[in-house]
């Protein structure tokens, strides 16, 4: 009886765990979003799906909804387009750079969101790093818009992320023995076709775990949105935060975070069964 039991009582403490610090919040979430409204207080008696209706009634939630999922999937583009030529150059390197090179791709982890969020807008600024060194060396004569824009947000995001994007890849493609693509070589296969027909099949379930990864963390963010867009790029994460603090409606602004949650779940669902079709 006891050996029966043991799986279930390792089991405890995570399952424990679980439960108390991710289904309750979301339980609680989940009730609170169908709360009445209320003047002054944070919900009122009783149940409603106002919220609900009040999201796909207004134009500006929609929008705002639209806006995160394009720069969301804009930054895990970025970060895959960046992030896979890195993965494999580290996986195929034996020098004694390997070490310094991984310590460069993890660097960006060893600084807080909101140090490398306000970097970028002492960068990217009007009166920036970038504009000031243009305007001084001729090229423009005013500054160019880099910040409080959708272009800065996803340049920020991208260098915040990029790591969560390179280490899946990396260590799907250090399962890939190099003599598979040394056999496509020497039978006449081309690198591109060697890349397509060899190298991205086994290295899928890594990119299937980045992009995931970037996707979900780009739109949640919430500082970098606030530190470069400035408010002008109304996120879903900023738009949420609004309601919740500012506006002080619990109801509707749970409900707004299901709805997040919801429409990024039901991406990320289409995008794991198309690329399982595509790379099977």
């Amino acid at each position: 009886m006891t050996r029966s039991l043991r799986p279930f009582l390792l089991m405890a403490p995570a399952a424990a765990l679980i439960g108390v610090f991710l289904l309750l919040p979301y339980l609680n979430i989940v009730v609170m979003s169908f709360r009445m409204p209320a003047t002054g207080l944070p919900y009122g008696t009783g149940f409603s799906l106002e919220g609900y209706a009040r999201f796909f009634s207004d134009a500006y939630y929609l929008t705002a909804m639209g806006q995160t999922l394009w720069l969301g999937a804009v930054t895990t583009l970025v970060c895959l387009m960046l992030g896979f030529p890195v993965a494999f150059q580290l996986a195929r390197m034996n020098s004694r750079w390997r070490g310094p090179l991984y310590g460069i791709v993890l660097s960006p982890l060893l600084v807080g969101i909101v140090v490398r969020s306000y970097g970028w807008t002492i960068l990217l600024g009007n009166n920036g790093v970038i504009n000031r060194a243009l305007r001084e060396a001729g090229l423009i004569k005013m500054p160019l818009p880099l910040m409080y824009n959708s272009f800065g947000i996803v340049v920020a995001l991208a260098h915040v992320f990029l790591p969560f994007m390179i280490m899946p890849i990396l260590s799907s493609l250090q399962l890939v023995d190099p003599a598979l693509e040394n056999a496509a070589r020497s039978l006449g296969a081309t690198r591109a076709t060697v890349l397509r027909r060899i190298v991205l099949p086994l290295a899928m379930p890594g990119v299937q775990s980045g992009v995931i990864l970037v996707f979900v963390l780009a739109v949640s963010a919430y500082v970098t949105p606030v530190l470069v867009g400035g408010m002008r790029v109304k996120t879903m994460a900023v738009v949420i935060v609004d309601t919740l603090l500012d506006q002080f409606q619990w109801p509707f602004g749970s409900a707004l975070a299901l709805m997040l949650a919801l429409v990024s779940a039901l991406v990320i669902v289409a995008f794991v069964s198309l690329t399982r079709v595509r790379w099977r």
